[in-house]
């Protein structure tokens, strides 16, 4: 009897244990992850267009994780289309500057991402063009990741204006299946940036219009 109350203290200890730890881990309660999500929500809030930047070099590996960060989007049905060509060649950035009016920062970029859609890897029919909503996704998801790295970042559109696409198609030679959608021009930014407070609750619906 002895034994059996001792394992049954054992195992009510080993449970209250578990329960603990799950609690204890829960998001609410975990400082860690309280922390994480604060911050989260901090980049996005005060992420802003940066437009200016200073002559700090953009180093590869920081490249290489916001290219990481844009291929972590969502996407339908999984297709992943997302293409991307970096850009670095000054040659090509002085092109961007001076060929589009709205691009002109391009000029004082270190790195410029141009974001593509394959559109041979997506759905057929009208699902096609769901390449947009992932690339949109993975354009986002590259901005975040470079304002949380403490480089600025502006998204400049290219499709579907067709004299862009094919100004940019023709540029860096991108097959036919290959549309530019946005250009994306990054670098460290010459100054202070405030970011602007878009809430508007009149914008907000629930469970339908009326």
């Amino acid at each position: 009897m002895k034994n059996s109350a001792y394992l049954i203290t054992l195992l009510a200890a080993a449970l209250l244990l578990v329960v603990y730890n799950r609690v204890s881990s829960a998001p609410d309660e975990n400082p860690v992850a309280q922390s994480t999500a604060t911050a989260t929500i901090d980049d996005i809030m005060t992420r802003t267009s940066v437009r200016t930047y200073s002559d700090r070099k953009v180093d590869s590996l920081t490249v290489d994780t916001l290219l990481r960060a844009a291929m972590a989007a969502p996407t339908a049905g999984n297709k992943q289309p997302w293409r991307f060509v970096v850009i670095t060649d000054t040659t090509s950035l002085n092109f961007i500057a001076d060929n589009f009016g709205s691009m002109k920062m391009a000029a004082e970029a270190q790195v410029a991402v141009i974001m593509c859609g394959d559109v041979t890897s997506t759905f057929e029919g009208e699902g096609r063009e769901y390449w947009v909503q992932d690339v949109s996704a993975a354009t986002e998801n590259l901005l975040l990741a470079a304002h949380a790295s403490g480089l600025g970042a502006v998204w400049c559109g290219i499709y579907p204006i067709s004299e862009r696409v094919e100004k940019f198609s023709s540029h860096l030679s991108l097959p036919d299946n290959i549309i530019p959608m946005a250009c994306v021009c990054i670098g460290y930014p010459a100054a202070e940036t405030t970011p602007k407070d878009k809430w508007n609750p009149e914008y907000v619906y629930f469970n339908s219009w009326k």
